[in-house]
């Protein structure tokens, strides 16, 4: 259903986490994002409309390829910092969200609260779109998946192996695991597990495989896409080095990589702190495709937002 009616409000489509989607919903906006990366088709569904872009976080992939695809689908971007707004607290998120719906065609929040994008979308007349949260992260993960049908075409289920601290990373694979059957291996410490509720709704999907190890040659043998990403993420820097004494072993280098297929995909997210997750003759290697996913994050997200408009 393209809306849902919530105390007497139309809500429109939104894209808050990837569970938002079914799985025919994720191919088809792989298919739309294939077509738009090559040129086949050109939709303007933005015309004529502004997208208020909110940032409470910094951002350099995220904004700047929300920007360039908003104006590339016909419309303009309001970039909006939480400075100036103060999301909650100098008034409502239902204020907020139901004033933003009456002057622009769709939101696009990078922020820390998943709470508060959901709260956001609750309200909201016009669709919502998660550029990230300290809970997930699910454009980068529609755009990271992109990017492996894109390179290896030939393969239906990927065997991934995601290294490192159970982040906002390990999250959204988690969530396309519980949608998309694929075998997935999560390797980090013990203390860092991903979401618990998010990882019980992966294993529900009987049609996907869920390994969570400490052990990292378990997690990348035969694995067709290894990724990792920054051990301690924005706002948990103070964190660093006791995350990184936590997940020394968990780095891609070359030594562990060798237990993985010979043609697999290395991936990070960005910004990468190299010696640390992952080191130079990896992430500069042949086997890299950080940069083309770090492309795909603008195609998979004029995907998106013209497939959330196609909704309303």
């Amino acid at each position: 259903m393209a809306v849902e009616v919530v105390d007497q409000e139309v809500v429109a489509r939104s894209f808050t986490q990837i569970t938002d989607l079914t799985e025919e919903e994720v191919f088809f906006i792989m298919r739309l994002c294939a077509d738009m990366k090559n040129g086949r088709i050109a939709p303007r569904p933005l015309a004529g409309k502004s997208v208020a872009c909110i940032f409470a976080k910094q951002s350099l992939r995220t904004r700047v390829s929300f920007e360039v695809g908003i104006r590339e689908l016909g419309g303009q971007s309001l970039y909006i910092t939480d400075e100036e707004i103060k999301l909650g607290k100098r008034e409502s998120i239902s204020d907020v969200s139901q004033v933003l719906s009456r002057f622009v065609g769709m939101i696009m929040i990078r922020t820390f609260k998943q709470s508060d994008v959901d709260e956001l979308a609750r309200y909201a007349s016009v669709p919502v779109v998660n550029g990230l949260t300290d809970l997930v992260h699910p454009c980068q993960i529609m755009g990271d998946y992109f990017t492996c049908t894109e390179s290896l075409p030939n393969i239906k289920r990927f065997r991934i192996a995601y290294l490192g601290d159970g982040n906002n990373i390990a999250n959204s694979w988690l969530n396309l695991a519980s949608i998309v059957p694929m075998d997935l291996r999560i390797g980090t410490a013990a203390s860092c597990q991903p979401d618990e509720q998010i990882l019980s709704r992966a294993k529900a999907n009987p049609e996907s495989s869920i390994l969570v190890t400490d052990d990292p040659k378990e997690a990348v043998a035969n694995a067709d896409v290894v990724y990792t990403d920054v051990w301690a993420s924005m706002g948990q820097k103070d964190e660093a080095e006791a995350k990184s004494e936590l997940l020394r072993k968990f780095q891609i280098n070359s030594e562990l990589l060798a237990g993985a297929n010979p043609e697999c995909l290395v991936m990070h997210c960005l910004p990468a702190e190299r010696g640390r997750e992952i080191t130079d003759e990896v992430m500069d290697g042949p086997n890299s495709v950080v940069f083309d996913q770090a492309e795909n994050r603008l195609h998979v997200q004029k995907a998106i937002m013209a497939f959330l408009l196609k909704q309303q």
